[in-house]
């Protein structure tokens, strides 16, 4: 079976040789890049004919860093999942890095076998995030400022699929839940994307939460 791609983006060379050799260890993954910015990373990619599957990427690196660097990509090359892979350890970082694009939120002190689960799960189900990480998107969303409900009509449709995207389910999965074609389901993910302004399924997550369509003891059983 042809391995999965992942490409590096971290301005410490030595932590990306690490990465790359964790990842060299694992069976369904390969690293075929590593870029010391965004800048480069960007220019990698519009080089390539074909996009790799995933991109780990550092927030703070020169010239060009995560933030701008996860925009770019969610804009420019959608399919591709992004994954932080940071030292920062900050509600403000997390959402920011989130609703820049990224899929995942991950810091340099976690397990090997915790990457390798990260890896899996934002391929498969669109998103991953740690405890700690979930603990602080939690905290984050039950604050005043970040509470308001948003002045957006929903169907009833958009209402059910957007509680099975809270749950752990994949596209397809959901799909046969909602007795739906796929691409049904993914056309509804992605009108929900345009009308919310919204660029990932964490962003759905937390949109869900905010405007009380899913409850936090649900996102974080």
């Amino acid at each position: 079976m042809q391995k999965k791609t992942v490409v590096i983006a971290d301005d410490h060379v030595l932590i990306a040789k690490a990465i790359s050799s964790l990842i060299a260890v694992m069976p369904d993954y390969e690293v075929i890049h590593e870029a010391e910015n965004g800048f480069e990373l960007i220019e990698w990619l519009k080089l390539r004919k074909k996009d790799p599957d995933i991109i780990l990427m550092d927030i703070n690196m020169p010239r060009m860093n995560g933030y701008e660097t996860a925009e770019w990509v969610k804009q420019n090359r959608p399919k591709i999942a992004i994954i932080a892979l940071t030292m920062i350890n900050d509600e403000k970082a997390i959402i920011k890095m989130i609703r820049s694009g990224a899929s995942g939120y991950l810091l340099k002190d976690i397990h090997p076998l915790e990457l390798e689960k990260a890896l899996n799960l934002v391929l498969e189900k669109g998103y991953y995030y740690t405890d700690s990480v979930a603990n602080k998107l939690v905290k984050s969303i039950t604050t005043d400022d970040a509470s308001q409900p948003e002045q957006v009509k929903l169907t009833e449709k958009e209402v059910l699929f957007l509680k099975y995207a809270c749950t752990e389910l994949t596209y397809k999965e959901i799909a046969a839940a909602m007795k739906l074609s796929t691409r049904t389901v993914e056309g509804y993910r992605d009108h929900l994307f345009m009308k919310l302004n919204i660029k990932s399924r964490v962003g759905l997550v937390l949109f869900a939460i905010r405007n009380n369509f899913f409850q936090l003891q649900e996102i974080k059983s």
